[in-house]
């Protein structure tokens, strides 16, 4: 699509754009000038702002907007007298000019809420392909942006091999747990981790303020009886709350509860979020679910305690039910990862025959989502 009109508004201070396609945005004339591309305005390294508001007039509108070649739109700004240049795709992919969005509990078009039906379709990639193939790669990195929720196989079954795995989009983020931490049974365990016990869908260390918002687990050694992994979009199971009792899915977006952990004498972790968290705008953007790390509940009035309750009940029935979901049984060489502030993760009981050992690590979603930026930006440099 290619830029068609461009039509000055508000005697300068808006231009409305019409591309080839019929589509059509307007933007403001302040907005373009914060966001303009020439070199004494950003840099050109790092396309930081070398400008600061203060440094744009208040009074700045257009005085002309024409369409060039190569979908290029000039713009001439006063009162600074400077000429601007945008592409139109550039423009096409920073619209703004859309209806507000009054959903609460929505999702960005980038991010799938998902049930059992993912089972047969988790993202999954081989670690050698994965490590010599950038499309591969990427493709990866995208499931676990869109779903939070992929799968690796081909990894050593050697101590910390899983780092490789979190190495090749970012960094392990140590904790007192280490490095990297292992999970099987233990006798007087730490952390109910640690022990055959199942456990409930949870979200990790939601006492971290912030919380690690990935986690890596890869399986060494599994030859018990039972064991399965089961994984449920966090996501998904608030806006089936939504659907079913807005009430609750209200009670526990407004009130934050609080997490605790003490693991040794020296470890007092605490944090106060609220389970369900929304932006100012009414995006999903996390989940907090873990019945283990819950402290008592003393930022909820008298008046709203009884009934947030029930809604974290009813919260916790939906995780628990059969069709949300997805179920693996890992072998040796195998390694899940989850978005922790989205995806909860659970583990069916195993017997004390045969061995079960996974090691876990975190790491941060920020170094995950510009690794998959700049891969599809190479990729789309590639294709044009």
């Amino acid at each position: 699509m290619s830029l068609e009109t461009a039509g000055i508004l508000q005697d300068g201070e808006a231009i409305c754009l019409q591309w080839s396609d019929g589509k059509t945005a307007r933007f403001h004339a302040i907005w373009l000038r914060d966001n303009a591309q020439d070199p004494e305005t950003r840099a050109s390294g790092n396309g930081q702002r070398l400008i600061t508001i203060l440094d744009i007039p208040a009074n700045t509108r257009m005085t002309s907007a024409e369409i060039g070649a190569g979908d290029q739109l000039h713009l001439r700004m006063a009162p600074e007298n400077k000429e601007l240049v945008f592409s139109g795709n550039w423009l096409r992919k920073r619209i703004y000019d859309t209806p507000a969005v009054t959903e609460r509990g929505w999702c960005p078009d980038h991010i799938t809420p998902w049930d059992a039906g993912l089972n047969a379709s988790v993202p999954t990639v081989d670690l050698t392909q994965a490590k010599v193939d950038p499309n591969s790669l990427a493709h990866w990195l995208e499931g676990v942006r869109r779903y939070g929720l992929a799968i690796m196989t081909g990894l050593s079954t050697d101590s910390g091999s899983l780092c490789e795995v979190a190495e090749l989009f970012g960094y392990i983020r140590e904790t007192n747990y280490g490095r990297w931490f292992e999970v099987r049974s233990e006798i007087n365990p730490v952390n109910l981790a640690y022990t055959g016990l199942g456990l409930q869908a949870h979200t990790d260390n939601p006492y971290r303020d912030p919380v690690p918002t990935l986690q890596l687990l890869a399986c060494l050694e599994n030859s018990a009886d039972g064991g399965e992994s089961m994984v449920v979009d966090g996501f998904k199971a608030a806006q089936v709350l939504r659907q079913e009792s807005p009430e609750s899915f209200e009670l526990l977006a407004r009130f934050p509860v609080r997490f605790e952990y003490a693991g040794a004498d020296d470890i007092r972790l605490r944090a106060k979020r609220p389970m369900i968290e929304l932006g100012p705008d009414g995006e999903l953007i996390a989940i907090r679910f873990n019945n283990r790390s819950s402290a008592p509940y003393t930022d909820i009035p008298f008046d709203s305690m009884a009934d947030y309750y029930w809604a974290y009940r009813k919260l916790a029935e939906i995780i628990e039910r059969p069709e949300m979901e997805v179920t693996f049984k890992m072998k040796a060489g195998d390694l899940f990862i989850v978005d922790n502030t989205r995806v909860l993760h659970a583990r069916k009981g195993f017997s004390g025959a045969g061995t079960r050992w996974l090691q876990g690590c975190y790491a941060d979603k920020d170094g995950l989502l510009s690794t998959l930026a700049a891969l599809e930006e190479k990729m789309q440099e590639a294709a044009e």
